[in-house]
């Protein structure tokens, strides 16, 4: 087969639209192979909403949000502002925090009674709830020996990485 011919055969794989092509003559064996385009169908992204730091600010400016279903900014904006009253004044230095993104559960079943509420003293390592994260459960344990002065967060929230689920006095 001449180089001719091998071209001549890309071409026509190439126009018909095939995706693999075999050719054997002899002890010789020609394949041709064309990756696949996938269609890959962009999902809509729900806007991004930016908290402003807790300084106090001489004039407040409106930040732009990308254009969106009228209703979505509305729901994107409460969660925001209630996130934002939680975090801004914790009030102690002794606050447990989540360590993983996922669900918060406050007992180890739905019956169960919480493992702590406010007002109970807890000893350091101490489980205080649990985090599900890819059907995995991870206990929450207290870093610190005191009284549960908040539980920050309900059950069966959906809990950042970072973001406080106890302050303990």
């Amino acid at each position: 087969m001449t180089i001719d011919e091998i071209v001549t055969l890309i071409q026509a794989v190439s126009d018909n639209g095939l995706t693999s092509f075999v050719y054997e003559e002899g002890d010789q064996k020609l394949v041709l192979k064309k990756k696949k385009k996938k269609n890959v169908a962009q999902a809509p992204v729900a806007p991004v909403v930016i908290s402003q730091p807790a300084a106090p600010m001489m004039g407040a400016m409106p930040m732009p949000l990308p254009a969106a279903p009228a209703a979505a900014p509305e729901a994107a904006e409460k969660p925001a502002e209630e996130k934002k009253e939680s975090t801004l004044d914790i009030g102690s230095d002794k606050v447990v925090t989540s360590p993983l993104v996922g669900t918060f559960y406050s007992s180890a079943s739905p019956e169960a009674e919480a493992f702590v509420k406010e007002g109970d003293t807890v000893k350091k390592g101490q489980v205080l709830g649990i985090i599900e994260a890819m059907k995995l459960m991870n206990e929450i344990e207290s870093e610190y020996d005191g009284v549960v002065e908040a539980v920050l967060v309900n059950n069966e929230d959906i809990v950042e990485y970072g973001q406080p689920l106890f302050r303990i006095r």
